[in-house]
């Protein structure tokens, strides 16, 4: 067989623990050839004609804007050159992702069409540096012993040389398997790198379509926990050697080492992802070893790590109830409960989450004289069946090949108290505002934090503020530049002006190709007497619902979903919501950051369209219909 993968031998396997169909399955045998043809005639027989759903659409490629377009991307995704992903069954390309990005219908390995309602804007393929050199390895045919034994294992893998390679995965230092002399293993890995950036910049079509070179660093946690970053170079222009975990042992030693390789014309930035699996180290002031962040170690993160993925296929990471929150839609995609008294994994820690994340940088700026968690939100999907960007909810396939496959088996309820595939879901998108579809303006945009995310519709959302608004802001034909030069865009800082309160311009637009909207909220966070506060406000609802003054919030919509065919119900909801919201209650002396969240009407889940496909009812484990989100991200008002 042909090895097109680079596999993180210790570590990935770390990541592989995380999809649970693979956990169900540790003490199974491997799936042979005939399991692969019983799934193939099992998915053969789904109807995927059940219900409604849109045709695909051609790729829209707007001119150059000085006041910006949305573009929808997907900055985290994963190809047959990633370890877990090859185990799992995916056999699909780098480059055929980029063209599963760009609008080709692709099959998963059981023959399921995957193809996008819309081509990306953008999209970046990270797969894991850790295993970067043993595709090309395992086709030396000088290769070492050891190494022939590593991949003959690989090819028919057992779960007690699953557990054996999760487990020094996990040590600290990760022990990885030598692929032959350390001059060796350097030489492949950098092969592996190089022909990643090669077929990124083929794919690359400034103004239709970019494309960045990009990884993922990937150090694992104990029970399938990860404090991982993807890494997206502005150009070309990249370091010879991709950082692995193996190389840089925090996140502080990541970019002291990009810092140092990476040297100009080379741009980097690093997004951490899966804050609610990190076991509180996402925002925590100490890395994976204990070692406490410094004053220095704070700034470098400030310069470096901009944006954080906060929503995808593992998951919501805005918020968990009961961690300094009643906001009820923190449930939305919820993946762990909060940790119990003496919990240490498969929890949500104070520190896990975004949400917690921006308030624990409003109390550094007061400790430290500025804050280094300002950072901006987007979504992404980390799909491992190189399909970047499908996170449709009718078209999801599960994220793992083989072990997603089939509406029956992602239907299944978990085996031996396992939780099942069901809590997973298709992921979300990220949204970057910028004047042209370019690496060198997408970049810039996400330095500037000018992103939003999705959970994977493409809600179009505008978020500014300011001091100097007029109430006659939203309906102003000028509104787009009166709202640049009266104050700034998402992303961006306002300093306090005393005896005088912010207002927010919100301007929320659905996705043509899914269900009207619901409402815009904004979402409140500020520091009091050394403590931080949230609030949470329907600004603006859809059909003429108005916020109760008391609780701030406005009668819960009545929109229903027809569950044997997914239409959504006719005239209900808003094509368009546009606000000015003035915040009634910023005190002097506090720092404070807003976000908008935009929640659309409901639709079907995907596991209702599973359920459809296959003829039953939905699963009565989850919800059967779904209310698709758009976070921005905050803009500050600071006092200092």
């Amino acid at each position: 067989m042909r090895w097109i993968y680079g596999v993180g031998a210790a570590v990935l396997l770390a990541v592989a623990l995380g999809y649970f169909y693979i956990q169900n399955r540790l003490n199974a045998p491997v799936l042979t050839e005939a399991d692969r043809e019983e799934l193939r005639a099992v998915a053969a027989a789904q109807n995927e004609n059940a219900f409604a759903q849109p045709a695909p659409q051609p790729a829209a490629t707007p001119a150059p804007n000085p006041l910006g377009n949305v573009y929808f991307g997907d900055l985290h995704s994963h190809s047959d050159l990633s370890f877990d992903s090859y185990i799992f069954g995916n056999r699909l390309t780098v480059d055929q992702a980029y063209r599963v990005a760009k609008g080709e219908a692709v099959e998963s390995p059981v023959g399921e069409v995957m193809q996008l309602a819309v081509p990306l804007d953008f999209a970046a393929v990270t797969d894991h540096a850790e295993g970067f050199g043993l595709h090309e390895a395992c086709g030396d045919e000088n290769a070492v012993d050891e190494t022939r034994t590593l991949c003959q294992r690989f090819e028919q893998p057992s779960a007690a040389f699953f557990l054996m390679l999760r487990q020094r995965g996990e040590m600290r230092p990760p022990e990885r398997f030598a692929l032959g002399s350390p001059e060796q293993h350097a030489q492949y890995a950098r092969s592996t790198w190089a022909h990643i950036v090669d077929v990124a910049d083929r794919h690359n079509a400034p103004g239709t379509f970019t494309t960045f070179a990009a990884y993922e660093y990937s150090p694992p946690l104990p029970d399938t926990g990860k404090i991982h970053r993807n890494v997206i170079f502005r150009s070309s222009d990249v370091p010879a050697h991709a950082v692995s975990a193996f190389d840089a042992l925090s996140e502080i030693d990541l970019w002291a080492q990009l810092s140092e390789s990476c040297r100009s014309p080379c741009q980097f930035l690093t997004i951490p992802h899966n804050p609610n699996k990190s076991w509180g180290l996402a925002f925590a002031s100490h890395t994976i070893d204990g070692d406490p962040y410094t004053e220095r170690d704070w700034a470098m993160r400030s310069a470096v790590e901009p944006i954080v993925e906060m929503f995808q296929v593992k998951g919501n990471s805005e918020c968990a109830l009961g961690i300094g929150t009643t906001d009820e839609e923190c449930g939305f995609e919820q993946f762990f409960p909060r940790c119990e008294d003496g919990q240490a994994t498969k929890c949500i820690y104070p520190t896990s989450m975004a949400r917690d994340g921006l308030k624990r940088g409003l109390t550094l700026e007061e400790e430290l004289g500025f804050n280094p968690l300002r950072f901006g939100m987007i979504g992404s999907t980390d799909t491992h069946n190189s399909n970047p960007g499908d996170a449709e909810e009718w078209d999801f396939r599960g994220a793992s090949g083989l072990f997603s496959a089939t509406a029956k088996r992602r239907l299944a309820p978990g085996r031996r108290g396992g939780r099942s595939g069901l809590i997973r879901n298709p992921g979300g998108l990220a949204a970057i505002w910028a004047p042209e579809n370019t690496r060198e303006a997408l970049f810039d945009a996400m330095q500037n934090k000018h992103v939003y995310a999705t959970s994977g519709t493409r809600i179009r959302l505008r978020f500014f503020g300011g001091f100097d608004y007029e109430d006659g802001l939203v309906d102003r034909a000028d509104a787009l530049e009166t709202a640049f030069g009266a104050g700034v865009p998402m992303g961006q800082t306002l300093s306090a002006v005393p005896g005088q309160a912010p207002a927010f311009f919100i301007w929320a637009q659905r996705d043509p190709l899914s269900a009207p909207l619901d409402k815009v909220q904004i979402v409140k966070a500020w520091t009091e007497n050394g403590e931080t506060k949230e609030a949470v406000y329907d600004a603006v609802c859809s059909e003429g619902r108005a916020a109760d003054p008391e609780t701030k919030r406005c009668p819960p919509t009545t929109a229903s979903v027809d569950l044997s065919n997914c239409t959504v119900e006719d005239g209900r909801g808003a094509a368009e919501l546009k606000t000015l919201w003035r915040d009634p209650d910023l005190k002097p002396g506090q720092n404070a950051f807003y976000y908008a969240r935009v929640i659309q009407n409901p639709t079907c889940r995907w596991s209702t369209y599973d359920s459809l496909r296959v003829g039953q009812a939905p699963p009565d484990t989850v919800p059967a219909t779904v209310t698709e989100m758009a976070w921005s991200s905050p803009i500050w008002v600071s006092d200092q």
